[in-house]
């Protein structure tokens, strides 16, 4: 293990970043962070995801950068949440249920097993680090960041979920990351766009907003993220949560004993970058109580952070036991998760010993674990199908369902087509029409885009004038239905009894007349639309319950 007195100052304050870059290899800007600012972490984004192989080759470049540096070996990180939050949807990693979806069935064993896939999964690509699971209790229908990413709005449930997602990623050597400390769940404005604020006094936080976090940290949490919001009756200074010793150091150190690493959310985002800069900001995260800063993006912003928290420690203002505190717990990790210094990821050269657990492809050698686990590869599609079935909620249905199989079907389903900070397209084409059209005749689909104009609506309403039965199909990953689609819906109303989908966000029924049938589904992954589809069919009995109330 190696000793923090081996360490330059500069060495130690790059452990505690974590970095993202553009590149699907090792491009000019990681070998920088890694070589010259001595980084101790690396996010991945989709951005940087061409094939699972692609990504595992990269992982093997990264840590092999880091060795021959001479610095610690790479914590490699991604935000793999599940549902609709997927960095890497390619084949070979299985797209899981996301929380809202796993919540509506109402069995925590679900959240278990599919981290526990997951887990596998990400360990033998070279990802010691999930950013998972979301704790954030989400009970504000407008809030426009988390919704279908958290497990409901009731606590105990989110809290039980939550340390089920949590033993699953580390039973499989992959840290689980609890956020966004101490809550986000209740807020209407997205924290990459401006400032936030919970209102709440502290007993409403105790039972709600906090609860989720203290079970982590029973279960054994390796990582909590922090979250850039404003909560006075902890901090009554207006600093967000991120910068606050009094939240991070007060409440999550001493009061909850969590003695685990603190990461903070990317520091580039709008509730932090626009009132402090990134660079004071990284000084204020580390005063706080924070261990790992993340910066994802932009590298002038990443290599100011580091001169800015190098420079506090020179000056005084940060003391030096506090980066070494910091890189204590950093240096554990790596121990404990990377294994021993030696076995790092590497690629094979002539003159290198090839590191246990690779093949000559850089790939992870089959264990008996892994063996086991490939066997079980087969039942993993219906596994995802059952909890899928168990998933998806009919809300309401005044005998529109199941399908008239006399009777012709109109689908309307919007594709995502442009990305948001909470919102990416799918890689997948999947479609409810396609579905459909496997298990019956007499379908039509017409695609829309998630705002769509007037004209389209025009364009619609001429097309369906024959149609029988009607599939609304909504999507959103914001507070608020667009105003395209709500018109559409209400359009479409003033003629037909429509069955309406909520693709990803329940609440859509609070924006649109009330339809004939309403159903929830939570996502639109491959699995949840194979499920949906026998859902309206009547082949399949939906059994899931709404984990939110639609108020």
């Amino acid at each position: 293990m190696y000793s923090i007195d081996q360490l330059s100052l500069e060495q130690r304050v790059g452990q505690m970043f974590m970095c993202g870059f553009h590149g699907q290899h090792a491009d000019k800007q990681i070998h920088q962070l890694i070589r010259d600012y001595h980084v101790g972490g690396v996010i991945y984004f989709r951005r940087n995801v061409e094939s699972v192989d692609q990504l595992n080759r990269l992982s093997a470049d990264l840590q092999a950068i880091a060795v021959e540096a001479g610095e610690l070996p790479l914590m490699i990180s991604v935000d793999q949440e599940g549902g609709m939050v997927a960095r890497i949807d390619k084949e070979g990693v299985t797209q899981v249920p996301g929380n809202m979806a796993l919540g509506a069935t109402g069995n925590p064993a679900y959240t278990l097993e599919c981290a526990q896939i997951l887990g596998h999964e990400l360990k033998s690509i070279g990802i010691d680090m999930n950013l998972a699971p979301v704790l954030d209790v989400n009970n504000n229908f407008l809030n426009p960041v988390i919704g279908v990413r958290s497990y409901g709005e009731n606590a105990e449930s989110v809290a039980a979920h939550g340390s089920a997602a949590i033993k699953g990623y580390q039973s499989r050597g992959v840290t689980a990351t609890a956020k966004h400390f101490p809550g986000h769940g209740d807020t209407a404005v997205d924290s990459h766009l401006g400032m936030v604020t919970v209102p709440h006094e502290r007993s409403r936080l105790e039972k709600v907003e906090l609860l989720p976090f203290r079970r982590a940290v029973e279960a054994g949490v390796d990582a909590i993220m922090t979250a850039h919001v404003i909560f006075p009756a902890i901090e009554p200074e207006p600093i967000p949560a991120t910068l606050s010793r009094k939240v991070l150091t007060g409440l999550l150190r001493e009061e909850m004993g969590f003695d685990g690493i603190i990461i903070t959310d990317c520091l580039e985002m709008h509730a932090i970058s626009k009132p402090y800069g990134v660079a004071e900001a990284a000084v204020r995260a580390v005063e706080a109580g924070a261990d790992l800063i993340l910066v994802s993006h932009t590298l002038q912003d990443q290599v100011s952070a580091v001169e800015a928290v190098v420079e506090a420690v020179r000056t005084g203002r940060i003391e030096a036991a506090t980066i070494n505190k910091a890189l204590e717990r950093i240096i554990s990790w790596k121990t404990a998760r990377c294994g021993q210094w030696q076995k790092t990821f590497v690629p094979m050269r002539e003159d290198h010993v090839l590191p246990d657990g690779l093949d000559e492809n850089g790939s992870a050698i089959s264990t008996k674990e892994n063996q086991e686990l490939a066997r079980s590869l087969d039942s993993i599609e219906s596994t995802l199908d059952e909890i899928a079935s168990n998933s998806i909620t009919v809300v309401k249905n005044d005998s529109l369902l199941p399908l008239n199989p006399e009777k012709d079907v109109y689908v309307i389903w919007p594709e995502v087509i442009q990305r948001t900070e909470v919102d990416e397209p799918w890689s997948h084409t999947d479609s409810l029409g396609m579905a459909l059209s496997q298990l019956r005749g007499g379908v039509r689909e017409q695609k829309i885009t998630t705002q769509p104009t007037y004209d389209e609506t025009d364009r619609i309403l001429k097309d369906v004038s024959e149609a029988d039965q009607i599939i609304v199909c909504t999507y959103t990953s914001a507070g608020h239905l667009p105003k395209g689609q709500q018109h559409l819906v209400q359009k479409l109303s003033e003629k037909y009894s429509l069955i309406v989908v909520a693709l990803r966000n329940p609440y859509d029924l609070l924006e649109i007349p009330e339809p004939g049938s309403y159903v929830c589904t939570y996502e639109n992954t491959p699995a949840v639309v194979r499920a949906l589809s026998l859902v309206l069919t009547g082949e399949l009995q939906p059994k899931g319950r709404l984990p939110v109330r639609l108020r």
